[in-house]
């Protein structure tokens, strides 16, 4: 039996589930007015469109439409680099604002509302890094995804953390989705609402600059700590910074 699929559990998901819901809508109420206000910046820097939308991998796989205040160029490509890198040219001057106060984030309480999406669970990826989601790490796709958790709080400032003159999607496939996942993995399988609620208030400490955040992306990967798996002697070198941000796991 799945761990969501246990009567107890159940009514923990309808609950957990509610309790988004009403926030979610509260959020929207009181945030409305600053997202009027962002939407007459960004048309009146670059015209239309207001949002940014993208198709995404939700929990079980399905995918869902996530949105976002757009913050790059009316004109630029929706096929390009599905990263955002520091000092991106696609990146409008009301965008650097969205991105430095994640305030481009604030749509997707339309997501949370329709279900899509939770306040805590893991980033939805893009459909380009499906493949990522191999035996290793599929059961990410167990949980709903949201806007806040350990790998959000961790990676607050990752588009600072990729390497000049490298592969990007090399790197993120390789190293900082691995990561992620790690830190993924160690949480979710023993989430609960009161931890679930720290996690918020982590996230948002994180984005006024108040909570450790990776300033360095670990030299070798993690070894991924589960009950049945403890953490291997040796497995890992990383900057104290990695090393934080799993001891934060609750």
């Amino acid at each position: 039996m799945r761990h969501d699929d246990r009567p107890p559990a159940r009514l923990i998901g309808w609950i957990a589930r509610s309790l988004d819901v009403l926030f979610a809508a509260v959020c929207l109420a009181v945030l409305s007015p600053v997202m009027l206000l962002i939407a007459v910046a960004i048309i009146a820097e670059s015209g239309r469109p207001v949002f940014f939308s993208q198709v995404r991998l939700g929990q079980g796989g399905r995918h869902f439409r996530i949105y976002k205040f757009r913050k790059f160029r009316a004109d630029c490509s929706p096929f390009g680099l599905p990263l955002t890198v520091n000092n991106d040219g696609r990146t409008s001057r009301i965008g650097r604002l969205l991105a430095k106060t994640k305030f481009d984030e604030l749509p997707q309480l339309y997501n949370i509302l329709r279900g899509d999406m939770a306040f805590v669970g893991p980033r939805p990826e893009s459909l380009a890094f499906a493949d990522c989601f191999d035996d290793k790490h599929r059961a990410i796709l167990d949980y709903r995804p949201g806007i806040f958790g350990p790998s959000q709080a961790a990676f607050r400032n990752e588009a600072s953390l990729y390497p000049v003159n490298t592969d990007l999607i090399k790197v993120y496939r390789e190293v900082i989705f691995p990561l992620k996942a790690c830190l993924d993995l160690e949480y979710y399988p023993r989430k609960t609402m009161l931890k679930d609620l720290v996690w918020i208030v982590r996230g948002v400490m994180a984005v006024v600059g108040l909570h450790p955040t990776l300033t360095k992306l670990p030299t070798q990967l993690p070894t991924l700590r589960t009950s049945q798996a403890p953490v291997t002697e040796g497995a890992l070198s990383p900057p104290s910074s990695w090393s934080h941000a799993r001891r934060m796991q609750l």
